[in-house]
């Protein structure tokens, strides 16, 4: 399964997902799980082991839904995910630092990263299963855990919108300078995967690059239920 994962991530079209990136921040992948890997996620969440902790969004106001943050060591399709993606998504971390006259950090390999990360004390894996309910949504906000963050993460549909689920579309919200903010509704089917912002993206303007800041949310689930798979390159304090 990690081999395939490797594959299937590898074969993106990146230099179009690089252009995406750079012109609107986002980057909306196609189906890159099969549905019954779709299903083996979804079968994780009412398990116990793999897990850190459970988070009620309703009470800490994040929304209504809850959450679990996996514990180490990751399920394989987890780890082959993120290993997989940052591969990718580090070169055009370092891309966009230089677009704003700042020195490349990021290093090829996740686990060099991790190592980073370490050094500041941030330890806890931060890949999660999302579950929402009718009714449920994600305020907006942004997955920082620590003073060291990656730019990117990548957000998975686990079953089907207008089938298992209404609703529940994902919401990016950037905030232009001296300017309203703009959004974008994003649906995904299930199996497919948005990569987005976790802080700011870099935007051209007439005296080169500035700051968008970016949050995502989930709007509101009006029928089913939809699950969620995030993945999140730096670990927490």
């Amino acid at each position: 399964m990690v081999q395939d994962i490797q594959t299937r991530v590898g074969g993106l079209e990146w230099d179009s997902i690089q252009h995406e990136l750079d012109k609107q921040g986002f980057a909306k992948l196609p189906v890159i799980l099969t549905k019954e890997e779709c299903e083996f996620l979804i079968g994780l969440y009412g398990k116990e082991e793999p897990y850190r902790t459970t988070i009620n969004m309703t009470r800490y106001r994040f929304g209504e839904g809850e959450y679990k943050y996996f514990s180490y060591p990751l399920p394989e399709i987890i780890q082959s995910l993120r290993e997989s993606f940052y591969q990718e998504l580090a070169k055009t971390a370092n891309r966009w630092l230089g677009y704003l006259k700042k020195t490349a950090q990021f290093p090829a390999q996740l686990q060099d990263f991790l190592n980073t990360c370490k050094e500041y004390e941030q330890t806890r894996p931060t890949p999660l299963l999302l579950k929402y309910e009718t009714g449920g949504f994600n305020c907006l906000h942004q997955d920082l855990y620590g003073d060291v963050f990656f730019p990117f993460q990548v957000v998975f549909v686990l079953n089907q919108r207008e089938q298992d689920f209404f609703g529940g579309e994902s919401l990016l919200v950037e905030q232009i300078p001296r300017a309203q903010s703009r959004g974008h509704v994003i649906t995904l089917d299930q199996g497919s995967a948005l990569i987005f912002p976790t802080n700011h993206r870099p935007v051209l303007g007439k005296r080169g690059y500035y700051k968008h800041t970016v949050r995502h949310g989930v709007s509101t689930i009006t029928a089913g239920e939809r699950y969620g798979l995030g993945i999140i390159f730096h670990d927490s304090k």
